[in-house]
């Protein structure tokens, strides 16, 4: 398994397709680990002449666990995940790449714009937001699933999974024995609900990044869903209004996730981004 260093923290990732293309990488969301990009995902990306680099944030998958450090439970930022970000295309000798992150991983792909913009050819921000309280905030069904209890087992953890993605995913594309499948894999992957409420607090203490975005000069793509509960779409226009020169693409039906359905589609609007720069 092949791990980058970002002081203390370790970073497991892994790689699909050839070196020598344009790197992308991809970054997950609020205790999703990297196996959310699913493997044929990936691979569509390598298909289209990228270098796919995906990994866990830190208290999630197999990468360090807060508690795991001198002294536990030490606050984080979405800066230091940004600078996370940054430690494993040092540790693949990238001096560039492009950067896709979905939800929390918008976060802290729009962090790595602002403080290491020198390190992106261009940037995508999915179903995400500037950290602004009066944009993209969650449905009370929504919010109610996001601070539910954390599970204990692997049964209450693969409900609580589908739970949440029958509340805030694409509701034409709701497949239970794909839900239960995934989290199973998740669950067996690495269980460690702590994490996410880790993680949760670092959003919150980031605060807004509206200002400092309009700094960013890197090639901005924002993509949207109208049927996203977890982060309203106006998380997303305000992120593409901060962001001199950014394109915002609302995509009709889609929720907060990326079912298979819309593999095409949103591989087809990122490779166009991308394109047009490398």
């Amino acid at each position: 398994m092949a791990y980058a260093r970002n002081g203390d923290v370790r970073l497991y990732f892994d790689t699909v397709g050839d070196p020598a293309d344009p790197a992308l990488l991809l970054i997950s969301g609020l205790g999703r680990q990297c196996i959310n990009y699913r493997d044929e995902f990936c691979q569509g990306l390598a298909a289209r002449g990228y270098f796919v680099v995906r990994f866990d944030n830190r208290d999630v998958g197999l990468s360090t666990k807060s508690h795991e450090l001198s002294p536990p439970d030490a606050p984080y930022l979405v800066s230091d995940m940004a600078r996370d970000a940054v430690a494993v295309l040092d540790e693949l000798g990238i001096h560039r790449a492009h950067v896709w992150g979905a939800s929390m991983g918008g976060m802290i792909a729009q962090a790595m714009a602002i403080e290491h913009g020198e390190r992106l050819l261009s940037l995508t921000s999915m179903m995400s937001t500037t950290g602004d309280p009066d944009v993209g905030q969650p449905t009370p069904a929504a919010r109610e699933l996001l601070h539910a209890p954390r599970p204990s087992d692997r049964e209450s953890y693969v409900a609580l999974r589908v739970a949440q993605e029958n509340v805030w995913g694409s509701p034409d594309c709701r497949d239970v024995d794909r839900q239960v499948a995934w989290a199973v894999e998740a669950f067996e992957r690495n269980f460690y609900p702590r994490g996410v409420g880790r993680q949760y607090r670092a959003i919150r203490r980031s605060g807004s990044r509206t200002a400092q975005l309009a700094r960013v000069s890197v090639p901005t793509l924002v993509v949207h869903g109208d049927c996203d509960t977890l982060i309203d779409v106006s998380g997303g226009r305000r992120t593409a209004d901060a962001i001199p020169g950014a394109r915002f693409v609302v995509v009709e039906g889609l929720g907060h996730d990326y079912p298979p359905e819309y593999w095409d589609r949103l591989m087809a609007l990122v490779h166009a981004h991308l394109s047009a720069v490398t």
